[in-house]
C-alpha cells in the first residue's frame, strides 16, 4: 500500500470519501459469496475488504490520525471492555445476557442513545432488524412469538383497511408498518430477514430465468408467452 500510494496515479488520488462507495460494493459482494457458500470467493472478498482497511489507515496515516496499529489496538481495546465476561468478573448464562450487557455498557460509554450505532445509511431493511436487536438489549421487547405474530395480524388489518379507504399515504405508512413487524417477527423466530429475502430474490431469478430459456427453445419472445404458459414451466422450475 505504501508503493501504491507514491507511485500508482489512482490510487494517489483516492480519499476516504471516494473509496466508502467501493468499500459498500465489496462488503455486497462478500456477501453474496457467503450466500452462495462459495468459499473460495469469500476468500478473495475478505482479501478485497482487507485491501480498504490498509487503504483507509494509510490515509489516516498521512494525515497523522490514525494508523493501521492504532485500528488494531482500538478494536481490541473495545473487545476487552465489550466482554467483562471474559476479561472481568462479570458472570454470564447465555447470549442473551451477553447482547443486554454489550448494549449497557455502550450507553456507559457516553453514548445518548441504544440507535446512536446504527448507521444512517444501512439500507431499510438491515436497519430495521438492527434497530429491533438494539432495543431488544435494553429490554424493549415481546415476551413471545406468539404475542409478535399477533401485532404482525394487526398491522395487515390495519393496511387492509386503508387499502379499502385508497389513502394512498397512510397505505404507505402501514405498509411499512406491517414490514417492521414481519422483521420483528423473524427475530424472534431466529431467521434472518435480509438472507431470507435474498434467498427467494435468488430461487426468483433461477424460476424466471428456466421459463426465458424455455421460450427461446420455442423461438418466442417472452413477452409473448401467456400467463398461462409461463405457469406450466414456473411450476416445472419449482420441481427442478
Amino acid at each position: 500500500m505504501d508503493e501504491l500510494r507514491d507511485q500508482c496515479p489512482w490510487d494517489k488520488k483516492q480519499t476516504l470519501q471516494s473509496l466508502r462507495h467501493l468499500t459498500i460494493e465489496e462488503t455486497y459482494e462478500l456477501g453474496d459469496a457467503i450466500l452462495d457458500n462459495n468459499l473460495e470467493e469469500v476468500k478473495n472478498e475478505l482479501g478485497d475488504l482487507l485491501l480498504h482497511i490498509f487503504f483507509y489507515a494509510k490515509i489516516g496515516s498521512e494525515t497523522k490520525n490514525f494508523d493501521i496499529g492504532d485500528v488494531a489496538n482500538a478494536i481490541c481495546d473495545k473487545l476487552i471492555s465489550r466482554h467483562p465476561h471474559i476479561y472481568g468478573d462479570l458472570k454470564v448464562t447465555n447470549e442473551e445476557e451477553v447482547k443486554q450487557n454489550w448494549e449497557a455498557l455502550k450507553l456507559k460509554e457516553g453514548k445518548s442513545s441504544v440507535l446512536e450505532g446504527v448507521p444512517k445509511s444501512l439500507p431499510s431493511l438491515v436497519k430495521a432488524s438492527r434497530i429491533q436487536e438494539k432495543v431488544a438489549g435494553v429490554g424493549f421487547n415481546w415476551e413471545k412469538p406468539e404475542q409478535v405474530f399477533e401485532k404482525v395480524q394487526e398491522e395487515l388489518e390495519e393496511l387492509q383497511h386503508e387499502i379499502s379507504d385508497n389513502n394512498k399515504d397512510k397505505m404507505e405508512a402501514e405498509f411499512g408498518d406491517v414490514l417492521f413487524s414481519m422483521i420483528n417477527y423473524a427475530r424472534f423466530l431466529k431467521i434472518n430477514p435480509e438472507n431470507a429475502l435474498e434467498r427467494t430474490n435468488k430461487k426468483f431469478i433461477k424460476r424466471f430465468q428456466f421459463i426465458e430459456k424455455k421460450a427461446n427453445e420455442l423461438n418466442k419472445s417472452i413477452k409473448d408467452m401467456s400467463l398461462a404458459e409461463m405457469d406450466i414451466y414456473w411450476e416445472q422450475a419449482k420441481k427442478l
